[in-house]
């Protein structure tokens, strides 16, 4: 399982945060069910200009597809402090009242400024690493996007036009899911770097502008996106009728984080907002404020490039996790806005995963944003699709 999520590099491996937006303006087995014929593992090509019709949406996760990688085998071994091991079975919900719709971040390889629609196995890797879980409580769709490779933000450069694609692919793929399969159910939105930026597009253009689509939001979870309000306020920035979450009852809402060690520095590039706004943060383990333990999901045998020293642990399940190692609290100061994220070691010979900063201090622990809250966001979306069915 995953064994292309070292690719997850987020838009963080690479030059800046601009790279990560939708526009430059403002290991899987088998292959995920599309609309067009593309397979996993296909050779790269430059990516197509002919901007697809949302009959023409490639799906990467969709209810009832053959190999989903959004609905994999959830195990997970728990290791408590004192070592003792735990296994738990997640199933998929059996008949979730609700959908997610999950936007991917920068994973793609091909050697073009922006990618095709091919399905690649990094794309199935991270599809299971970030969206996989949420199968517990909704149905997953995610649809494929011409992103800007990470080829595309070293320095191959985009078209005008290509530099559209990845919003418009989102936008059309959104028509397409709200056309042909939502049938009047509420929508949780996930995202993480360029997937959130992309997202945050949507949301700001195409969804909150409209009451009736609106109203189908249950929330929207847009993690490493730096998501804004004015100082001070919950809602006003990034959008005008999408409020940041602070209750885990609380519906139509944003939950938005950017998570770090320690004091961001100066020119960290998340975080950060213009003068007379902040960026957004919300714990999903404590939408109402302060210090709550975190209960993380990180792949089993994968290192997120480094960012995650799980050392010698040996368990059979495809996940681990370590409930009471991590707290998460969210934090300011008079540049950054944060998720401080702390760990609670026994001791120095405490074996346990350690969390680094493989892209440097500016970057934070933007690898382990999804991951390091993973069952958080998880149970947070179980209550906010029972607050919305109510």
């Amino acid at each position: 399982m995953l064994r292309k999520i070292a690719v997850i590099v987020a838009c963080a491996t690479l030059l800046g945060v601009s790279a990560c937006s939708g526009s430059d303006k403002g290991s899987g087995t088998g292959a995920p069910a599309t609309s067009t014929a593309v397979s996993a593992g296909s050779t790269p090509t430059v990516a197509s200009s002919v901007k697809p019709h949302p009959a023409d949406t490639t799906w990467l996760c969709r209810p009832g597809a053959k190999n989903d990688p959004c609905t994999t085998d959830e195990s997970i071994t728990q290791i408590a402090a004192d070592g003792t091991e735990t296994v738990e079975h997640p199933k998929p919900a059996s008949d979730p009242k609700i959908d997610c719709f999950y936007v991917y971040p920068t994973v793609s390889t091909q050697d073009a400024a922006v990618a095709n629609l091919d399905i690649d196995p990094e794309e199935i890797a991270v599809a299971e690493a970030q969206a996989s879980r949420f199968s517990q409580v909704c149905r997953v769709f995610a649809p494929m996007y011409r992103q800007r490779t990470i080829p595309g933000i070293f320095g191959k450069k985009a078209t005008d036009a290509e530099s559209a694609y990845a919003y418009d692919d989102v936008k059309n793929a959104w028509e397409d899911y709200l056309a042909n399969d939502n049938d009047g159910r509420g929508v949780i939105l996930i995202g993480h770097s360029q997937g959130s930026f992309v997202l945050t597009e949507l949301i700001a253009k195409q969804i909150e502008t409209d009451p009736a689509t609106r109203r189908l939001i249950v929330s929207a979870m847009l993690l490493g996106g730096n998501v804004t309000v004015p100082v001070g306020k919950k809602v006003g920035g990034s959008f005008q009728q999408v409020p940041e979450c602070t209750a885990d009852t609380q519906t139509g809402c944003v939950v938005a984080y950017s998570t770090f060690s320690g004091t961001p520095v100066e020119n960290a590039a998340f975080g950060k907002a213009k003068d007379g706004q902040q960026v957004i943060c919300t714990n999903p383990a404590a939408l109402g404020g302060g210090s709550a333990a975190l209960h993380p999901a990180f792949v089993t045998g994968e290192s997120l490039l480094g960012s995650v020293d799980l050392g010698d642990v040996k368990v059979a399940t495809p996940w681990v996790g370590y409930p009471g190692l991590f707290t998460g609290e969210c934090r300011s100061n008079a540049t950054h806005s944060w998720l401080q994220i702390t760990a609670h070691r026994s001791g120095p010979d405490d074996a346990r995963p350690v969390l680094a900063e493989p892209l440097g201090p500016t970057w934070g622990l933007h690898l382990v944003d999804v991951n390091i809250a993973m069952d958080d966001l998880v149970a947070l979306a179980g209550k906010q699709a029972d607050a919305y069915m109510k």
